[in-house]
């Protein structure tokens, strides 16, 4: 049930409505609790993404591997954030990302055809869904707009600014791939910002 809270908590939050006992019901029966371990893959590219996990409890990044077999990170996602390839989940087609756990994880995991008939008729989820796509929508734009007119100590002043956790929580390799940069440019930049 306190896995339950979290996403309780996170709908009624972000949509500004309260889930009613019998919504709640309704998120219980059809989100099932999951464990995934420490390297495991939630997805991974060329596989379709039948699911979409909250997460309660735990890290993860989205991520591409190139030709050469270097990691490029899309994304870094922990507690209270929402893993899947929305693109692959809603369309049903093959992803190009993986998502692999970087901690022990927790989630709440849910089908499309699930959240589609039980979940989005619900006010509450409906809601969120609204402020969560206009979020990551201005966050997916503020992202593009940095990697194409920003420096790296710009980028990396702006990720400590909106995600100061993150700088302790993941390793400096992580945040230099999630930035574009070498992991010795980022220690560079670090240096320089600790002065």
């Amino acid at each position: 049930m306190d896995n339950f809270q979290a996403l309780f908590d996170y709908v009624q939050k972000l949509s500004g409505k309260t889930l009613s006992v019998e919504e709640k019901q309704i998120f219980i029966a059809h989100f099932k609790p999951k464990k995934i371990r420490k390297r495991q893959y939630f997805l991974q590219e060329g596989d379709v993404c039948k699911y979409t996990g909250f997460i309660v409890k735990g890290a993860a990044k989205t991520f591409t591997v190139d030709e050469k077999g270097h990691e490029h990170i899309l994304k870094l996602s922990i507690e209270n954030w929402w893993l899947a390839d929305f693109e692959s989940f809603y369309k049903l087609t093959p992803s190009r990302f993986n998502i692999e756990a970087l901690e022990d994880m927790e989630i709440l995991q849910i089908t499309h055809n699930l959240v589609e008939e039980f979940i989005k008729p619900i006010p509450a989820f409906s809601a969120m869904q609204n402020v969560l796509s206009q979020n990551n929508t201005i966050a997916a734009q503020k992202r593009m707009q940095s990697s194409i007119s920003q420096t790296g100590e710009e980028r990396f002043q702006e990720l400590v600014n909106d995600y100061p956790h993150f700088i302790q929580r993941f390793p400096q390799n992580l945040i230099a791939s999630y930035l574009g940069l070498t992991p010795e440019t980022l220690s560079r930049i670090r240096k320089n910002s600790s002065k």
